[in-house]
């Protein structure tokens, strides 16, 4: 057998088995983008960091079928399934690349959109509300206070209603801790704005290194399709290889 076939088809079913593992990872990556816009979606106004997300999880369930069909297509030499499998593998690439460009655009916005959305939200706060809610758990696992610092309470409504206090949620030890601004050492002094900036961008940036990555194996895919479809158009037609 034409030793260009050979290693392409041990080529493709590596890839195959690669697919398998890869649709699970995209799958992960996706729901995970999904699970931390959950965790902070009272401060996001856009739904854009979703739309990469539905794609991932779409591509990756379409990579774990295609690894079938491409063991299947690759151990028979057919060139039907082969040809489909090129097809699958172009629409997968295709569907990478608009993820990657969803992410890209919206690592730009997200900075934006956070100071917009928080701003609007801690501004709702009043100790009872879902956005109360929302704002207490946020200090509260990232450590931090207030928007930009701790200081952004005081145009709050509740700064000035409660004893110009900040919220408990603020509060490093909250036994010892009145929620006065001249009491720092009590208190989380990072914004959370940049917290929530910088976990989401580091989200975004992890999902689009998967996907560069996936997407440079589908191009090796193409090509050893491309390979053993040429090999056997010349094998039916007649053209053999000269060896020496």
């Amino acid at each position: 057998m034409d030793c260009g076939i050979i290693t392409s088809k041990t080529v493709l079913l590596l890839l195959s088995l690669i697919f398998w593992a890869a649709g699970a990872a995209l799958a992960y990556v996706g729901a995970y983008i999904i699970r931390s816009y959950t965790n902070f979606e009272a401060f996001l106004e856009d739904k854009y960091v979703m739309i990469p997300a539905v794609i991932i999880i779409c591509v990756g369930v379409a990579m774990f079928l295609l690894g079938l069909l491409g063991c299947c297509a690759t151990i028979s030499e057919s060139k039907v399934g082969l040809g489909l499998f090129l097809v699958v593998i172009l629409a997968l690439f295709a569907g990478e690349v608009a993820a990657m460009t969803f992410c890209f655009i919206y690592q730009g916005k997200i900075t934006e959109d956070l100071q917009r959305s928080m701003t609007d939200v801690f501004m709702k706060y009043d100790g009872q509300s879902t956005e109360s809610v929302a704002v207490d758990h946020l200090q509260s696992q990232l450590q931090c206070c207030g928007v930009v610092n701790l200081s952004s309470w005081v145009s709050t409504p509740w700064y000035s209603s409660h004893n110009n206090t900040v919220p408990v949620s603020c509060c490093k030890n909250q036994t010892e801790c009145t929620g006065q601004l001249d009491q720092p050492q009590f208190l989380f002094t990072k914004g959370c704005q940049d917290q929530v900036d910088v976990l989401l961008q580091n989200v975004l940036s992890y999902a689009m290194l998967v996907i560069l990555g996936f997407a440079i194996i589908k191009v090796f895919g193409m090509l050893s399709v491309c390979v053993i479809t040429c090999r056997c158009n010349d094998r039916r037609n007649g053209y053999h290889p000269i060896y020496n």
